[in-house]
């Protein structure tokens, strides 16, 4: 059926959090109503991007972007738009002046500097349906490979390309899947890590909920390559969107004959079963993941022998994460010199980023390799928040570093951000600005690991703790100096004689705020005073006598009863009643009451 207008939803987490499902189901009644069922589609797609805007529709052929659509919204767009054919301005991107964001979305800021690869069908297509999957060449891939390459052909294209495992330390996917291949055994298998559980990443989540195919069709050309014929893909459950449209898509792959007996004729047969994670960070690491996947207790092993070697049922298996079989059929049929043409010398192609925390334009964020911190902070993320000054970048999640306004102008790849003390890891970009404690955000992310470490190893299970113990007493107000120096030697100590990646890199925030930060550190211990007025213990609130205007309004909000004072005349805070909750300066209107 041929429609006019194409009306595309996002059913991603974010906006179907945001009663997008709700708005679909009350666009679909509204055009039953007007008779315009039959000349309207509505698709419900992945996530756009741009999640600090959504719930987003785009309606075409206008590409009219409209931006936090409510239920409420609804009759305006379908009597406005869709019958009268007048854009509604007041919920364009951009607001009432942007109308040329009505004619095309990559002119928007956020869009313009992106390059989208492996995000390519995410907010295009509907990922429930194969057929939208297979128009936009999808598994045209798997077919060049499986009627016109040899698996080593397959592998050396890999390898030209330049590709770079995406969900950590940046291994050459072309090298692992060579081990893989070359090991001899009876049974390979092919697993993909979508056990995505950094804090503020949903990068893979996005991927499997908007494009699933791309991973099936990926891990079935690395079947192929290495000799396999069975896969599995390893999600937590906390995805349950991403998990239905796994399910929906190998089943549709099975019924279409692109998974099971013979695939496209030949000899070659291959399959997908799904795993669901319990949320144990720990499951992220390779060795961890397969022991979970066997059914037992999700604890790391030693290596070597390596997973290519010895993995899953102790048989040669292959493991990438969702973002690197992304990006394998478009290597396929673009070609490995079409990738490798893109990003920088030793990082080619382009990386996906969650980025959160203090910063406009929070999202999901696809960029060529070289891109500066600048760039994704100011001309695609859009700034700081209320004017305030960028501070420091955390990269790499719980395993990587902050990487501070001075170095804004790196460009991101990943010997940039290891030489900085940091790492690419999996994506998540956490934005912090003037208001952020240092110290604290090393605390935070260190009782993520400790709370996560599977306690396997000594140095993780017991190091880590310690660490968290010395933090915890500088950020107290109860730090001595030498707690700095036991704290670089803990740190320094784990990360050489940890198990695995998880308890090896755990210090990484550690190490890259005291690298950057020290100042801080020692004015927590020596001055105790946090800076950023962000610890408690070290945070005294005050009120300023030439700005007070003894309104009595603070000491009416006060819980404990520690404001005191005439009206109109300036008033006081007993500091030893004071429990430093914040009331008292949110209520203030006249910006009487500061930290010191």
């Amino acid at each position: 059926m041929i429609y006019r207008s194409h009306v595309l939803i996002c059913a991603g987490t974010g906006c179907t959090a945001s009663k997008s499902i709700e708005i679909a189901e009350s666009l679909q009644k509204l055009l039953v109503e007007h008779g315009l069922d039959k000349e309207v589609k509505i698709v419900k797609t992945g996530c756009f991007g741009l999640c600090e805007k959504g719930p987003i529709m785009v309606i075409y052929p206008e590409g009219a972007t409209y931006c936090k659509v409510s239920v409420e919204d609804v009759p305006e767009i379908v009597e406005e738009h869709l019958v009268k054919g007048r854009i509604v301005k007041r919920l364009l991107l951009g607001g009432k002046e942007a109308e040329d964001v009505a004619k095309s979305l990559e002119n928007v800021g956020f869009f313009n500097r992106q390059m989208r690869v492996a995000l390519r069908n995410c907010g295009v297509i509907n990922p429930e349906n194969i057929e939208e999957y297979i128009a936009r060449d999808g598994y045209k891939a798997l077919a060049k490979v499986l009627t016109e390459m040899t698996p080593q052909e397959v592998i050396e294209t890999i390898k030209k390309s330049g590709l770079r495992g995406r969900g950590g330390a940046g291994f050459p996917t072309g090298l692992k899947w060579q081990f893989a291949a070359q090991s001899q055994a009876d049974q390979k298998y092919v697993c993909c890590n979508a056990d995505e559980g950094d804090p503020g990443a949903f990068m893979d989540r996005s991927v499997l909920e908007g494009d699933p195919h791309s991973v099936l069709e990926a891990m079935t050309i690395a079947g192929y390559a290495i000799g396999a014929n069975q896969g599995y893909i390893y999600v937590r459950a906390e995805y349950p969107i991403a998990v239905q449209r796994l399910r929906i898509a190998i089943d549709q792959a099975r019924e279409y004959g692109l998974l099971g007996k013979n695939i496209f004729g030949t000899d070659f047969s291959f399959d997908i079963d799904l795993r669901l994670g319990a949320g144990a960070f720990v499951c992220g690491e390779e060795t961890a993941l397969m022991t979970s996947i066997e059914g037992k207790r999700g604890e790391p092993r030693t290596r070597p022998p390596f997973p290519a070697v010895k993995g899953l049922f102790e048989k040669p298996t292959l493991l990438n994460n969702v973002e690197t079989y992304a990006n394998i059929p478009v290597i396929i049929n673009n070609g490995p010199e079409w990738f490798a043409s893109i990003g920088t010398e030793k990082s080619k192609g382009t990386k996906v980023f969650a980025v959160g925390g203090k910063i406009n334009n929070t999202g999901l964020v696809e960029i060529p390799m070289g891109t500066t911190l600048r760039e994704v902070i100011y001309d695609i993320g859009g700034g700081i928040p209320n004017g305030k000054k960028f501070k420091a970048a955390q990269t790499g999640g719980p395993s990587g570093g902050c990487i501070p306004a001075s170095h804004i102008d790196t460009p991101i790849d990943y010997d940039s951000l290891t030489e900085l003390g940091s790492m690419m890891g999996s994506g998540g970009l956490i934005i912090m600005d003037e208001d952020n404690c240092m110290v604290d955000i090393a605390k935070f992310f260190l009782e993520f690991t400790v709370d996560e470490s599977c306690g396997k190893c000594p140095p993780c299970r017991i190091g880590t703790k310690r660490m968290l113990e010395i933090l915890e007493k500088i950020t107290q107000g109860k730090g001595e100096e030498s707690d700095i120096e036991k704290l670089e030697t803990l740190a320094n100590s784990i990360k050489k004689s940890a198990l695995c990646g998880l308890g090896q890199t755990a210090p990484n925030p550690v190490l890259s705020t005291l690298r950057y930060f020290r100042d801080e550190y020692i004015a927590h211990v020596k001055d105790k005073k946090c800076p950023a007025g962000v610890c408690k213990a070290l945070v005294q609130y005050v009120i300023l006598a030439d700005k007070c205007r003894g309104c009595t309004l603070c000491a009416k909000k006060c819980p404990v009863g520690a404001i005191g004072g005439e009206v109109k005349k300036p008033h006081t805070i007993d500091a030893s009643k004071c429990i430093k909750c914040g009331v008292c300066m949110e209520s203030c209107k006249f910006a009487a009451i500061v930290t010191q």
